[in-house]
């Protein structure tokens, strides 16, 4: 009894009170339960914290910028059509080729052009020994303004000679001194003069109109101005110049596009052979909608971001100005807003924006491309 007693009271000190054991099992709950009241008060701090900064933020900044992502990259791209017809012989680029401005890209046959160009030379050829023949014909033509001279001083000579022997003749006749067929040979003499005269005259009024109008074809320019020259050089350049554009050149700088042109094919005037993109003067269309542009203004900056290049990549630029009207009103097909089943869409209006030359050349740029468009309005007035 004595050795059980120890026993049972070591037991009995060993293990824990009833009372104690619900104690301890409810320990963890309470600490769970202060614990998630400690995480939800600091979450509430933190809203209460992210609301007021948020606040500060649109009270401070809040209305400074515009931002859209409906914009995509734009550029004045350029056609590249044949000025003359004629088949392809060379074709000098590839599609995506970087060109420059007036750098050859097809070359079409040129031997018809050629050719126009010996008979325009051909024809100027002439047209000068033409003017030369008519500087010539005026001193050819002088001569003979003198020679009808000379003509009208004999007849005059001959004319006076018939007078005084008519004149002789009369005054005898009244004496019986002179027949009448002496009389009558003088009157005839005399009237035939007359008509030689006349005859010389009429010559020399002849050559001189003649050289007047031979004056007029050389008068006034000089043999390498006169309109014939004149004319025949204007098809020579012609024909030149129609020779030098079977050379078809890049009209600017930029990557080839959309090439449509192979060797052999039939180029016609007007024809789109291929085009060639800026990318380097790449532009940005941003439609913003119209409740977004009461304080866009033109020269105000831009931060731009691409998705080809993702948001780590900052593009700077400038508002060029606003389009003058809605994408709608532009439309192939605009919206007919007067009909009975009207329903009011919120409008969006093109802004060009102009794109840093240094961004894009250290990013460049595809046109078609999307991008974000963030504009500073806060020097808006």
């Amino acid at each position: 009894m004595n050795d059980a007693t120890p026993l049972s009271r070591r037991l009995e000190n060993e293990t824990p009170p009833m009372s104690a054991q619900p104690q301890a099992s409810s320990d963890p709950a309470a600490a769970r339960n202060a614990t998630r009241k400690r995480l939800l008060i600091w979450l509430a701090i933190a809203v209460v914290v992210a609301a007021l900064l948020y606040g500060v933020y649109a009270l401070l900044f809040g209305g400074r910028t515009v931002s859209t992502d409906n914009a995509y990259v734009g550029a004045d791209t350029a056609q590249v059509t044949p000025w003359v017809a004629g088949p392809v012989k060379q074709v000098l680029v590839r599609e995506t080729e970087q060109v420059r401005a007036g750098a050859p890209v097809v070359i079409l046959d040129d031997a018809d052009a050629r050719i126009m160009v010996e008979q325009a030379e051909a024809a100027l050829g002439q047209a000068e020994r033409k003017v030369a023949g008519y500087a010539a014909s005026d001193d050819a033509l002088a001569g003979q303004v003198g020679a009808r001279d000379a003509d009208i001083a004999r007849a005059r000579a001959d004319l006076e000679r018939a007078r005084t022997d008519l004149d002789r003749r009369q005054a005898l006749s009244a004496s019986g001194a002179v027949s009448g067929d002496e009389l009558t040979a003088a009157r005839n003499a005399f009237a035939s003069a007359q008509a030689a005269f006349a005859q010389a005259q009429a010559g020399k009024r002849a050559a001189q109109g003649t050289r007047e109008a031979n004056r007029v074809l050389i008068s006034g320019v000089t043999p390498d101005r006169n309109p014939e020259v004149a004319a025949a050089r204007a098809r020579l350049d012609a024909a030149q110049l129609a020779l030098s554009r079977t050379v078809v050149r890049a009209p600017i700088t930029g990557e080839v596009s959309k090439k449509q042109v192979q060797v052999g094919q039939q180029a016609q005037v007007g024809a789109t052979l291929m085009s060639i993109v800026p990318s380097s003067e790449a532009y940005v269309d941003a439609n913003f909608k119209e409740v977004q542009l009461a304080r866009v203004r033109p020269g105000q900056p831009v931060i731009l971001t691409s998705d080809l290049y993702g948001d780590g990549v900052k593009f700077h630029g400038r508002v060029r100005g606003l389009s003058g009207g809605t994408g709608s009103a532009f439309s192939l097909i605009p919206a007919q807003n007067a009909s009975g089943n009207w329903i009011k869409v919120v409008q969006r209006v093109p802004v060009r924006i102009d794109l840093d030359p240094r961004d894009l050349a250290s990013h460049p740029l595809r046109i078609g491309l999307s991008m974000k468009a963030k504009i500073d309005v806060a020097d808006a007035r």
